[in-house]
């Protein structure tokens, strides 16, 4: 492999996805959130949400439906998957995200810190946009490539 550090500044294609009521409502069924303004419209207008906002991880539904594979990423950077590990996961919102939103997100490898013995540190960051072009959310990712 070619010097982890080239990737630095690669960014992959964008895409877009739809945030959809239903799968909002799945998401909070599948993890037992029962707060009902993840299920009932009227109850989140009734707690200031133009309609069903999305829960905090919702966005990484969006990646999986619309985005490349992880597998996919990881060929980009040529990183093996068996010596690769989740080094930490952080998200940060600008604005709220709701049922009926369009997200257009790309990704970027923001920062890669190689190691002498052959580990390398990757920060990848996706920013996603609604359909009115605001920066709704970023969320960065750390991952560790092993020797």
């Amino acid at each position: 492999m070619a010097n982890p550090e080239d990737k630095k500044g690669y960014v992959f294609p964008p895409y877009s996805g739809k945030v959809e009521a239903g799968k909002i409502k799945e998401l909070a069924l599948a993890i037992g959130d029962d707060n009902p303004i993840y299920t009932d419209e009227a109850k989140a207008k009734e707690e200031g949400f133009v309609t069903l906002p999305i829960l905090p991880t919702f966005m990484e539904a969006i990646d999986m439906w619309s985005g490349p594979t992880f597998e996919d990423l990881m060929e980009q950077l040529e990183i093996d998957m068996k010596k690769l590990l989740h080094g930490e996961q952080e998200y940060e919102y600008f604005a709220p995200i709701h049922a009926g939103d369009t997200i257009h997100a790309e990704t970027k490898v923001t920062d890669v810190k190689a190691k002498r013995n052959g580990m390398a540190f990757y920060t990848l960051e996706t920013v996603y946009r609604n359909q009115n072009d605001e920066k709704v959310m970023a969320a960065r990712m750390m991952l560790v490539k092993t020797p």
